[in-house]
């Protein structure tokens, strides 16, 4: 399980691009995404497609290449496997095969976000990308209106400003929240401060890449 750069190619461990030069197959979420990456870095291995659409067949088929004896890399377009990307499964198959699974640590765009927010650190709840219906969202914020530790999220920049506007709507404009934009990249940007006012400076941004949204215990202030 090998974590790939989420922007800045430089976060690639040294590790991870050792074994990476070094395994029998590397199992991608895009083949080509990832071999622009494996290029850059001077990389040729083969590469097999595994995806969310693909993913239960190809889990149980990596598994049995791995149960025969060849080494497989995990890798997915940025982050860590199986966190809000495929990967699940196929750890799950070589469990249930009693054959080994090692992560190979790096950039994770969530723990990223959350070291750089101002938000507290000493608990987090990463529940990965909201549900696209406003409704669902705004279950989502009331049930979880009095959680005692910062709430971390995945949205598209397609959704990021409504889903700041029901976090003003349910937990109200003064919960303290950060959204992250485009971390590591040229444009990264932190956005911190009462939900009202993020919300508006986020009126001002390009709403383009990849947001981390995080939302504080209710009464944090800055």
């Amino acid at each position: 399980m090998v974590a790939t750069p989420i922007g800045n190619l430089a976060d690639l461990t040294a590790r991870a691009q050792a074994l990476l030069a070094r395994v029998d197959v590397i199992a991608c979420e895009d083949t080509r995404t990832s071999g622009a990456l494996l290029g850059r870095l001077g990389i040729d291995r083969p590469r097999i497609a595994y995806h969310e659409h693909n993913e239960r067949e190809a889990a149980e088929q990596i598994a049995a290449e791995i149960g025969a004896g060849r080494s497989v890399a995990l890798i997915t377009d940025a982050g860590t496997p199986a966190l809000s990307d495929p990967g699940f499964r196929l750890v799950r198959a070589c469990r249930r095969r009693g054959l080994p699974v090692v992560p190979v640590p790096g950039p994770n765009a969530a723990v990223a976000a959350l070291s750089a927010s101002g938000l507290p650190t000493h608990g987090y709840l990463f529940a990965g990308f909201l549900a696209p219906k406003t409704s669902a969202r705004r279950a989502f914020f009331d049930k979880h209106r009095t959680c005692d530790v910062t709430l971390v999220l995945y949205e598209s920049c397609h959704r990021i400003a409504a889903a700041l506007a029901d976090v003003r709507e349910v937990l109200g404009p003064a919960r303290c929240v950060c959204v992250a934009k485009e971390i590591t990249k040229v444009h990264e940007t932190f956005l911190t401060g009462p939900a009202s006012d993020v919300e508006a400076r986020l009126s001002r941004l390009a709403l383009k890449g990849e947001f981390v949204l995080m939302i504080a215990p209710e009464g944090y202030e800055l």
